[in-house]
């Protein structure tokens, strides 16, 4: 289906990983992937036949242009990356195994991306025809440059038309350059007409407890009037912000997770199913699968629908390796009328 034009920016990693859900400190052999939030959703949109842009800065040698050409596979635009700098973020990721945590180690300081300034990007002809500009809190947690840049964007999109889409995406390990994150995230979401968290970052941002999801399995109740008036009152602090997608997950073992959704649009709340994962392969990219689901929905379906194939979307990236969601429009829809 294809779509206006949606424009995604932030930072394109390498991924290493030991083999076989090794630990980091074991064996001598890394297996890498590209990825990074904004290019997952850039991935999964391509993937969906949704017309897709993706802005960032990669170093100008074989690994930078290699991670271009890769989102260039998948059918994701990239006519204006920029090239320069000494090297390309990374990081490292060990899975979870049984009651054992996962672990992420961020190598991200002195990238191409984190020396990005102000009028590096030529905003106004890449957001021409573009519906959307999608953004989230890590394209600002990286340096002040990148910061600076990140709130560029957004001018320049409010001044075109354009539709801002964030996703919280609060990783406090990033934070290292004296900004305030809550305060420069709360400056991003009060800036944007769509948006994406998992609850936790909803408690984070707003400080603010609601209801806990513990499901076990999929009868769960859900305590819908405190969740609508928890919402209600974001509302009211962020008034521009139009449809709200908050993910929940519930991890019963590393491999066995519960996963639901709620989308509070037009002063309704809506729920979805509490989907039950019981061979979960990857949940990196989880959310960033329930956001490219939500845009792609954005014009064409009404807002349950919309927040059913997100979900759907989600449920499905947990099933595939590595940060992109590969999955088709085929895969989800099949997930959806399943779990319905």
């Amino acid at each position: 289906m294809k779509t206006n034009k949606i424009v995604t920016f932030g930072e394109l990693l390498l991924r290493f990983s030991k083999l076989d859900h090794m630990r980091l400190s074991q064996g001598d052999t890394f297996t890498c992937k590209y990825g990074g939030s904004e290019a997952n959703v850039a991935v999964s949109l391509a993937t969906l036949g949704d017309h897709v842009e993706y802005i960032t800065r990669l170093p100008d040698n074989v690994v930078g242009h290699a991670g271009s050409q890769t989102l260039m596979q998948m059918g994701v635009d990239t006519r204006h990356v920029l090239y320069g700098g000494q090297r390309i973020g990374t990081y490292y990721f060990e899975p979870a195994g049984g009651m054992r945590a996962a672990k992420v180690i961020y190598d991200r300081a002195g990238s191409a991306y984190s020396e990005l300034q102000p009028g590096m990007i030529p905003w106004r002809e890449i957001l021409k025809g573009a519906r959307v500009l999608h953004v989230s809190g890590i394209t600002a947690a990286i340096s002040q440059n990148a910061a600076d840049a990140t709130f560029e964007a957004l001018d320049i999109a409010d001044e075109m038309g354009v539709l801002v889409s964030f996703d919280i995406n609060y990783r406090k390990n990033l934070w290292r350059y004296g900004a305030d994150p809550r305060e420069t995230l709360k400056r991003m979401l009060s800036r944007c007409d769509l948006m994406f968290g998992d609850a936790i970052e909803f408690e984070w941002i707003c400080q603010r407890q609601q209801p806990p999801f513990t499901a076990m399995d999929s009868s769960f109740e859900m305590q819908m009037d405190e969740y609508e008036m928890w919402f209600k009152d974001l509302h009211r602090e962020f008034p521009r912000c139009s449809k709200w997608l908050m993910g929940m997950r519930n991890m019963v073992a590393s491999n066995h997770h519960l996963l639901t959704a709620l989308l509070y649009s037009d002063g309704q709340l809506l729920k979805s199913t509490i989907n039950d994962i019981p061979d979960v392969i990857d949940p990196v990219g989880v959310g960033d699968a329930f956001m490219a689901g939500q845009l792609h929905c954005l014009d064409n379906y009404d807002d349950q629908y919309l927040l059913d194939y997100a979900l759907a979307a989600a449920t499905v990236k947990n099933t595939i390796n590595g940060d992109f969601n590969l999955a088709t429009d085929d895969d989800i829809r099949f997930v959806l009328n399943k779990c319905r």
